[in-house]
């Protein structure tokens, strides 16, 4: 029982020791795709229609077909010029590159929404937003991000929105 205990531990030791520090500690490395644009990113979708596909290719299977420009999409993955994206309902896959956009874009989330005047609660109500209406993200700082919709421009928590990051500040 011993002599089986000190192979476990030895081999639990050589294991542990072969992994990198950012394994064991659960975070990630940052990734760096073809184009020398890191993974993932957030964009939006460019074109008014847009094929996702299966793999990066044209000899792929259509999955869906996209017909709402500015949709903010996440790249995940490149294989030249093929972006695998993944949309705000986590569906995943592959647009050509002249689809999107680097151009930020948020879309909100949940019910409809505040857009106030300051990025503060108390401050006017500058516009109502329904779930699923998208703006074009203009900063974003701790909780809030300023959004432009349709040529009008508020503030909203940034809980609210699917197509920016958690901590990610835009200015």
């Amino acid at each position: 029982m011993l002599r089986f205990l000190s192979i476990l531990m030895l081999f639990s030791g050589l294991l542990g020791q072969s992994l990198p520090t950012h394994a064991q500690s659960g975070a990630q490395e940052p990734r760096v795709g073809e184009s020398g644009q890191p993974l993932p990113r957030l964009i939006s979708l460019a074109a008014s229609k847009a094929f996702m596909r299966s793999g990066p290719g044209r000899q792929y299977p259509i999955l869906w077909v996209y017909e709402r420009p500015q949709l903010p999409l996440e790249v995940i993955d490149e294989h030249r010029a093929w972006r695998q994206v993944r949309d705000h309902e986590g569906t995943t896959g592959w647009m050509h590159v002249s689809l999107l956009s680097s151009r930020r874009t948020a879309m909100i989330i949940g019910t409809t929404r505040k857009l106030y005047d300051d990025p503060s609660p108390a401050s006017a109500t500058r516009l109502l937003a329904d779930a699923g209406v998208i703006g074009e993200v203009k900063s974003c700082e701790g909780i809030w991000c300023q959004l432009d919709i349709d040529g009008t421009e508020g503030w909203i928590e940034r809980r609210y929105l699917w197509g920016v990051y958690e901590r990610e500040i835009i200015d």
